[in-house]
């Protein structure tokens, strides 16, 4: 190869390879472009609650003084008064989370019981249910939690979905009124999940890179029968307090939400996992919060330390057009709800102390 050739090669060659980048660059997949914002506005991150908190949305399968001690001290960083931890199943499990807690951090955890649906259908199986219930609640359960496996997955005995409004579950719900102790329940997911995964999903990216998510419209049960289900439930039982988890997935909804608050005042709401719906529509969420400020309480589902400003800076700051932290889950920008102190206090942990049996208010500002 002559010099004159080999000099040609050299030039075409980055050439070749810009072209290409170019190339690939034009054709990037929705899942790969993430721009970065170029504009400019006042607002900066806020890595610690304005005041102490009650989480009421976490599951830990670790409540062994090592795993409670590497919580504590990132609970002290953030600012969260109390963890409520949703996974403390029944019987034996349960006493040993207790006695853990009560061994190192008494004022500082809580842990809420679960219910086996296996074998509804069993002529004891509600009388059974009931008195391991009790049990757990006297050794140190505060709540009871409800998976979405209620209405999705558990079947009775003779294999038939068991929906939330099972008249055989009312024995359940009528001992937590009867013990003051409150039922949080996860019922069914987005409805999104259930709608024709296409260019109209919003929700399209979390489905693509989450595929088990996807359910077809009936699959078990169209989302409005499942979610109807759990209202009938919750208006069938007003004398116990029911905590609906994600907002009952009707936080891009809020004016039906607000209804179906005023139809059931038994009925309190977990913003766990919604933040980015609330912090879309700054108007509109902090009307809703000022409006249902005693029924509304903080909670963040998932334990990541570091995800928790997101949902500080949304209820407390007025910053305009900040991301959310997973783009599957929100790819719009979030803005600040500047919710007054007194409303805040409400959602972080007055509204917790008054709905938890057996919490420590002295962890609390006292007004």
């Amino acid at each position: 190869m002559n010099m004159h050739n080999y000099m040609k090669i050299n030039i075409l060659i980055p050439i070749f390879l810009m072209l290409c980048v170019a190339a690939h660059a034009q054709e990037m997949s929705f899942e790969e472009y993430n721009p970065k914002s170029t504009l400019v506005v006042e607002g900066e991150e806020v890595p610690r609650a304005k005041f102490p908190f009650i989480d009421v949305h976490s599951h830990q399968r670790d409540m062994s003084a090592d795993a409670l001690r590497a919580m504590i001290t990132d609970m002290d960083a953030i600012n969260e008064g109390i963890m409520v931890n949703l996974s403390g199943g029944s019987g034996k499990r349960i006493k040993d989370m207790v006695e853990s807690i009560n061994a190192n951090f008494p004022n500082r955890f809580v842990v809420f019981a679960n219910v086996d649906f296996d074998n509804v259908g069993k002529a004891d199986w509600a009388a059974k249910a009931v008195k391991q219930l009790e049990e757990d609640v006297q050794n140190g359960a505060k709540g009871l939690k409800i998976y979405k496996s209620l209405g999705l997955r558990y079947k009775d005995t003779a294999g038939n979905r068991l929906a939330i409004d099972d008249e055989r579950l009312d024995p359940i719900w009528a001992k937590c009124g009867e013990l003051g102790i409150p039922v949080l329940i996860h019922a069914a997911d987005p409805k999104s999940f259930w709608d024709p995964m296409d260019s109209a999903n919003e929700r399209w990216l979390e489905l693509k890179t989450h595929s088990r998510r996807k359910r077809s419209a009936t699959n078990p049960a169209p989302w409005q029968q499942i979610i109807d289900e759990q209202h009938r439930m919750f208006k069938k039982h007003p004398e116990t307090k029911f905590i609906n988890a994600h907002m009952g997935w009707y936080a891009n909804n809020l004016g039906k939400l607000s209804e179906l608050m005023d139809e059931m005042p038994n009925m309190y709401v977990g913003i766990g996992a919604v933040i980015a719906e609330l912090g879309r529509q700054p108007k509109n969420a902090k009307a809703f919060f000022e409006q249902y400020q005693d029924r509304i309480l903080f909670g963040k589902d998932s334990w990541k330390p570091k995800e928790f400003p997101t949902y500080f800076r949304v209820l407390e700051s007025d910053d305009e057009y900040f991301p959310y932290y997973k783009k599957y889950h929100a790819f719009w920008a979030m803005y600040g709800l500047d919710l007054p102190d007194e409303v805040l206090k409400k959602v972080y942990y007055k509204n917790a102390l008054g709905l938890i049996p057996g919490l420590d208010k002295g962890l609390f500002p006292a007004d």
